[in-house]
């Protein structure tokens, strides 16, 4: 299936139902009162997470949205049914925006969670509501409300634990296949990811955390070059961001470049803890670095093909998460 993570939906929630203008006639009531019900509400347009899926594709195809009208009211005081509210899945992560002021509508994060993105009219009044000392025969009522009606932007952005940061190539997408049960293409070539991956990273003591794969940065993704910028929302959600960085690449170079690359989408982004992984180790003669670096972060060295250090990363990985969980 082909991974979205935006999608932009036209809603109309649906118009309460009108009240009704009736009187009593019954055999020996000839001239009896006002009895006149209340419309039903007109029905919700609903968000519910499902953590069974991954993309928003399906509302890609769904431009337009209708929710029906509630039922007019009717004689004897009988309200009208109220309409029965359209129900969206979303992955979890996915946050709502009304596109003609970006407010933010809510965001779903549990599964079963719902959230009212548009709501349905009120029904109308009835003539009964309307009869007084003055008026004994109100013929009048209410009609419903209007339901809303706006333009939505939903964007996933992926829960997980940490976030996989870094330009194409530097090895991601194979230290998520060595480290999870997560199967990413992997080719020696640019831009082989392009999309978001997740996997559960498993640890001893029945211990897991997620990770999440991002497409690689390039130099000036913040300007829209590249894939990386599609994805950089991505990162919002990670507690841990892990730069990946090949050893046979200018290390403290691509580690600066990359932190400007965030710093530009959004600076917030920087004081997510940071660790970084040297990759590639296997192609440096006895496993080790050409000369000292000075990042400034938490670093080590490691290779995805020998798992070499893996479990020593998972470890400062896990540390680190619990020293944000409880602070």
């Amino acid at each position: 299936m082909r991974f979205a993570d935006y999608a932009k939906i036209y809603i109309k929630a649906g118009d309460g139902g009108p009240g009704s203008v009736h009187f009593r006639r019954e055999k020996f009531v000839p001239k009896g009162g006002p009895d006149g019900g209340d419309g039903g509400k007109g029905g919700d347009i609903i968000l519910r997470g499902n953590a069974q899926m991954g993309t928003l594709l399906d509302l890609r195809y769904k431009k337009f949205i209708k929710a029906t009208k509630g039922e007019g009211g009717a004689g004897s005081q009988k309200t009208g049914k109220d309409a029965e509210p359209i129900i969206l899945d979303v992955p979890l992560g996915s946050v709502a925006y009304e596109e003609e002021t970006r407010k933010i509508l809510g965001e779903i994060t549990e599964d079963n969670q719902k959230l009212v993105i548009a709501k349905g009219g009120k029904g109308g009044l009835g003539n009964a509501h309307f009869k007084s000392a003055t008026n004994q025969t109100p013929r009048y009522a209410q009609p419903g409300e209007e339901g809303e009606e706006k333009v939505v932007e939903i964007e996933l952005k992926l829960i997980a634990d940490v976030g996989l940061v870094g330009f194409p190539n530097a090895g991601k997408s194979t230290l998520l296949s060595a480290l999870s049960a997560a199967k990413p293409k992997i080719a020696d070539y640019p831009f082989t990811t392009l999309e978001p991956n997740l996997g559960v990273v498993t640890m001893p003591d029945y211990r897991s955390f997620v990770m999440a794969d991002i497409p690689g940065i390039i130099e000036e993704a913040h300007e829209g070059k590249g894939l990386g910028i599609r994805f950089l929302r991505h990162i919002e959600r990670n507690i841990v961001l892990l730069f990946v960085i090949s050893a046979d690449s200018e290390i403290e170079y691509e580690y600066k470049a990359l932190c400007n690359e965030l710093e530009a989408y959004r600076k917030d982004l920087l004081q997510k803890p940071r660790i970084v992984a040297i990759s590639k180790m296997d192609l440096k003669e006895g496993y080790k670095l050409d000369e000292e670096i000075d990042l400034g972060v938490p670093y080590i060295t490691i290779s995805s093909a020998t798992g070499h250090n893996l479990d020593k990363l998972k470890e400062m990985i896990w540390e680190e998460l619990e020293k944000q969980k409880n602070e």
